[in-house]
């Protein structure tokens, strides 16, 4: 049964970006396949000049690859896990889940406040080989940093919920 009100509408908002965040992490894998691939035939044959701009693309591309995997990670629960008591359940659980979830909005709040001033620094400035504007590869900071506190904060609400009302909350 769908959530009623704002929690309802935050939710599915969540749930539509987690589900474009998964599909771009497969697209910039994708991606990422051509200029690694074209830097190895080059280096490795002469049947291809060496490209300058695919050691750039590449590094760019990677950034971004690892940022959405990790926001990917945290959305589906499997990126902070350290399951110390993993036969707790109920209330225990909802209360060890809240204290690492507590540093997981912590993370968040840090990626997104310093990553906004990072992407603010290189905001001018330009890469050296192919001349992309350099926020470019500073943006996934704040983006992470944004996506952990709505993902984290969903679960945090969830376990708050579970806290306080028992797991059928």
């Amino acid at each position: 049964m769908p959530e009623p009100g704002l929690r309802g509408l935050v939710r599915r908002a969540a749930d539509i970006y987690g589900r474009l965040l998964s599909a771009l992490l497969a697209i910039s894998v994708l991606i990422l396949v051509l200029p690694v691939t074209l830097q190895v035939v080059s280096r490795q044959t002469h049947l291809l000049p060496h490209y300058i701009w695919t050691e750039e693309m590449a590094r760019f591309l990677l950034v971004y690859t690892v940022m959405i995997g990790a926001i990917v990670g945290q959305k589906e629960g499997i990126h902070f896990i350290v399951d110390l008591w993993p036969r707790l359940t109920g209330r225990a659980r909802a209360f060890m889940d809240i204290v690492s979830g507590i540093f997981v909005l912590i993370f968040g709040a840090v990626f997104l406040w310093f990553g906004i001033e990072f992407v603010d620094f290189a905001w001018f400035r330009i890469s050296e080989l192919a001349e992309l504007p350099l926020w470019l590869i500073h943006l996934p900071w704040p983006i992470l940093g944004f996506s952990w506190l709505l993902f984290g904060g969903e679960k945090f609400v969830d376990d708050v919920r579970v806290l306080i009302h028992g797991e059928n909350a």
